[in-house]
């Protein structure tokens, strides 16, 4: 039967976060010294609520929201230097690959004072802990060894969970959109001592106020409206048009219509051919590079929308786990008529051209039901 499925790989989180903890507080002369009284926001609450940071860089751009409410006077201050211009020109200075980046020290500016990197912009913040954990995406303040009320200008975001960091570093913000970009800026070349040789720089960070929430794709179309869509999934092997059939699975169709405009699928692999039965795709695991995170907020798992609609030759239906409601994103196309999966699996559209495409993947040379050679979803068309 056609179902999704994952792999999971495990990280050697308790000695990541040890190479962490040292990176953090690798600042070889910053040393507390005689520093005035620690900051005190001069915003209210309200001023910095709803608000995020746009964080301009040489590879892109991605927004943090920030978490007012957990350290509002971290907040302030990055909002006052962000006004100031603290950041601008300066680089993201250490990094560990799909760990952490840091960045937002002031000497980065100067090329001429790569020894003192890590050295600036600190001893200004007193350690404002809160419920927020160092989970993917969270920005933190970096600080002093073994002085916690030392933190300042410059940040650090976890690429993936950091549990080991949770109590000791205040938490003010959450990357919102870009992750991918954080994730490659990880993955750029240091020395041994965890510094960046590449200069990655930021040019600019503005603060603006967080925009409404917008319906989500799809979701205000007709049947009928969403029965003029039509898809072209352009693979390695040729393309493959779909039409869809709302009239029997609505939200399996605007659920597919969203990923699809959304580039989820583009770059997953067709991952299963059972011959003389179906070809599968969808499978998350299959993508070449990971979801941001507006394509994460789309995949859902789906309520089911059984019908009569027999699984003959074309017909397009969803994967699924044991339980009826575990739809997601997995999907898979007849090849031929297949009546055991019959009121079991949804039904929400059928292939209206280049059923020569299909016949040409599924005559690939397998291992068990795994193509030998990869047939790559290229990208998705989304077309009325």
């Amino acid at each position: 039967m056609p179902m999704t499925f994952c792999r999971h790989v495990e990280r050697p989180r308790a000695v990541m976060a040890a190479v962490i903890m040292w990176l953090l507080c690798f600042n070889p002369s910053a040393i507390a010294q005689d520093v005035p009284p620690k900051f005190v926001t001069p915003f209210s609450l309200d001023e910095m609520t709803a608000k995020q940071a746009v964080i301009k860089t040489d590879r892109g751009q991605f927004i943090i929201d920030l978490l007012p409410k957990a350290a509002p006077n971290h907040v302030g201050y990055f909002i006052k230097s962000a006004r100031e211009g603290v950041y601008d020109g300066t680089i993201f200075h250490r990094m560990v690959r799909h760990g952490i980046v840091q960045g937002g020290d002031p000497l980065t500016k100067d090329l001429d004072k790569a020894e003192s990197y890590g050295q600036g912009g600190l001893g200004v913040l007193a350690l404002e802990i809160s419920d927020e954990r160092h989970t993917r995406g969270a920005v933190s303040a970096a600080q002093v060894p073994s002085e916690p009320d030392s933190a300042g200008s410059q940040f650090f975001i976890s690429v993936v969970d950091q549990p080991a960091l949770d109590g000791s570093y205040t938490v003010f913000g959450r990357v919102s959109r870009g992750m991918n970009l954080v994730t490659e800026i990880s993955e750029a070349d240091t020395d041994k001592e965890g510094k960046a040789i590449e200069r990655i720089a930021i040019h600019a960070v503005a603060i603006r106020d967080k925009p409404s929430p917008q319906p989500m794709p799809f979701s205000q179309d007709s049947v009928e409206e969403l029965a003029a869509y039509r898809v072209v999934l352009a693979t390695t092997s040729g393309t493959i048009t779909i039409e869809f059939m709302p009239e029997i699975a609505p939200e399996h169709v605007r659920n597919f219509l969203r990923l699809a405009s959304a580039g989820v699928f583009d770059g997953m692999s067709i991952h299963r051919v059972v011959e003389g039965a179906l070809i599968q795709t969808g499978w998350l695991g299959s993508r070449d590079r990971p979801l941001d995170e507006n394509q994460e907020r789309l995949v859902t798992n789906l309520q089911p929308e059984f019908s009569n609609t027999a699984h003959v030759r074309g017909i397009v239906s969803m994967a699924r786990g044991d339980d009826p409601a575990s739809a997601s994103t997995s999907f898979f196309i007849c090849t031929a008529t297949v009546s055991s999966l019959d009121g079991n699996y949804t039904v929400f559209g059928r292939v209206v051209d280049s059923m020569a495409t299909l016949d040409s993947i599924e005559s690939l040379p397998l291992n068990g039901e795994s193509p030998l050679e990869r047939v790559e979803i290229l990208a998705v068309q989304v077309a009325r």
